[in-house]
């Protein structure tokens, strides 16, 4: 059975070669760089012929018709390339020959026979002269072709060894250096002369030391003035303070063998100073009883009562003293709250004491209860923090520029043998003060506004006022139809919340003046008019 042949017809068509783009040949390059006339392949093949073009590929050495390298030189043939015309061979077209210019400045002298590169294999002996290089440099390894390959010192040299320590010698002792000969004479000498010399240049500088500081201490000695070590700017608690102190005086009361402190500030020249009632009350009348007056200089005199004013706590005294120093009077009602204070006066019996706070609080209705005396009064006071203590009683409450704005009268302690300064002071406002001051001095009592009421304070969880509990016949309230449980919460334009705070607010009215009253009577409001009587 003979096996079937695949059919030929069945096989897929093949595709040829796609045909290579040949681009036309510029004619000038193809003459230039194409081949010679008969040569086909890439070399010319090697011709065989005799005489002095013998060696064509041989060992590359040949001169004088011998082939070098494969470069053609002076018309022998070499490895077929570039060759100009051998034994028999054809001549080849390299192009035109270089320009007259070039071959006379690179091109080898016409009469020369030599090549310039020595044959290989050729040495030069020691003795005899280099035609190439003067000065034997031939035999310098870098330029010597044939220098073998050797091992040279390094590039950076060995570190130098280090210096060897030389050992500490032995040290000598006191008795070795003096007795142990060891040391010459001589230089023991010298440096007990140094040692002199030494103690001699100390003892004198430190006589003159101590004669310049001795100089010093001496009564005709004069001492330079120094400068003020620290600035006191206007308006300073320190500038304040020293314009303020003189004006401010301690008063000392003395009753048998008993006494009090308290404060006072001159009000004149005439010598009146004003200051509480409290303070000289108890001399007050008493005899064998004496009122001093200590200035800030020390100065001693006895003082007199002008007047006094129990419902105000204010009094006023006098001295006989030329020329004293008045304080300056300025006004409470410009104060604010938070406003800078100064508190002077003699706490304690410390005259000249200065301590600074702020106003704490404004028409703070206060209650005076002074203790042995007959002061009895309810004072709009100005509230600070300025530290107040017994013995600050009628001293100056003066503001930022130094001028008086309250007369200090009060402090709030925590009870029964618990006094002292806690932060809350009180000062009866000197607009006020001024006034009873005036006519303390013009008669020597002062005369009040008065409702004809007693009161206390009350509230309803709402409201307060001043509840009245009983009208005096024939006085201003009773007049108006003021009857008794009446609460009163408005006098004037003060609105009223206590009874302290009823008493400050007539006291601010004059004598027969008539004000407005608002109050509550079985739950319903109420309005009178009264007019005030004198007290």
């Amino acid at each position: 059975m003979s096996e079937q042949q695949p059919d030929q017809a069945d096989e897929p068509p093949r595709l040829g070669p796609r045909p290579l783009a040949r681009p036309p040949v510029d004619s000038g390059a193809a003459e230039l760089f194409g081949r010679p006339d008969g040569v086909a392949g890439s070399f010319e093949p090697v011709s065989v012929g005799g005489g002095n073009g013998a060696a064509e590929r041989g060992d590359g050495r040949g001169v004088d018709g011998r082939g070098v390298d494969g470069r053609g030189v002076d018309g022998r043939s070499t490895d077929g390339r570039g060759g100009v015309e051998t034994n028999g061979a054809r001549r080849l077209d390299t192009g035109p020959p270089p320009h007259h210019a070039l071959v006379s400045a690179f091109g080898r002298p016409i009469e020369a026979t030599t090549d310039l590169q020595r044959p290989p294999g050729e040495r030069i002996e020691d003795d005899e002269p280099d035609p190439f290089w003067e000065g034997g440099a031939a035999r310098d390894p870098w330029r010597d072709p044939a220098a073998s390959v050797r091992l040279g010192p390094p590039a950076v040299g060995e570190p130098a060894p280090a210096p060897e320590s030389r050992p500490e010698g032995a040290r000598l002792s006191t008795r070795e250096l003096l007795f142990g000969r060891r040391v010459r004479p001589t230089a023991l000498a010298i440096l007990g002369v140094i040692a002199l010399l030494i103690g001699g240049i100390g003892g004198l500088v430190g006589k003159w030391a101590s004669d310049a500081s001795s100089s010093l201490t001496e009564p005709g000695a004069t001492i330079s003035a120094t400068a003020p070590g620290k600035e006191r700017p206007p308006g300073s608690v320190a500038d304040i303070a020293a314009r303020v102190l003189p004006a401010v005086v301690s008063i000392q009361i003395r009753i048998g063998d008993q006494g009090g402190t308290g404060s006072g500030v001159v009000l004149d020249k005439d010598g009146h100073i004003l200051t509480n009632n409290h303070v000289v009350s108890p001399a007050a009348g008493v005899p064998n009883s004496t009122i001093k007056v200590i200035f800030q200089d020390n100065t001693q005199v006895p003082a007199a009562v002008v007047g006094r004013d129990p419902k105000t706590d204010l009094a006023v005294i006098k001295v006989n003293v030329p020329n004293p120093t008045v304080a300056q009077m300025g006004s409470s009602a410009s104060l604010a709250v938070g406003d800078g204070v100064i508190a002077i006066g003699s706490p304690l019996g410390l005259a000249g004491t200065v301590t600074d706070g702020i106003v704490s609080a404004l028409n703070r209705p206060e209650r005076l209860d002074g203790e042995g005396t007959d002061t009895n009064a309810v004072i709009d006071a100005i509230q600070t923090d300025a530290a107040i203590n017994p013995g600050n009683s009628g001293g100056p409450l003066v503001d930022s520029t130094g001028a008086v704005v309250g007369l200090n009268a009060a402090i709030s302690t925590f009870g029964q043998g618990q006094g002292g300064s806690i932060g809350l002071g009180f000062a009866i406002p000197i607009d006020y003060a001024r006034q009873i001051a005036q006519e303390l001095i013009r008669t020597g009592s002062v005369k009040h506004a008065d409702l004809g009421v007693n009161a206390k304070s009350v509230t309803d969880d709402t409201t307060d006022g001043a509840q009245v509990q009983n009208v005096q016949n024939g006085g201003a309230a009773a007049a108006a139809g003021i009857v008794e449980q009446d609460v009163i919460v408005k006098l004037g334009d003060r609105r009223i919340g206590s009874a302290g705070e009823l008493q400050v607010a007539i006291q601010e009215h004059a004598i027969g003046e008539q004000v407005p009253i608002q109050l509550i009577r079985q739950g319903r409001p109420l309005v009178v008019t009264a007019t005030l009587h004198s007290d």
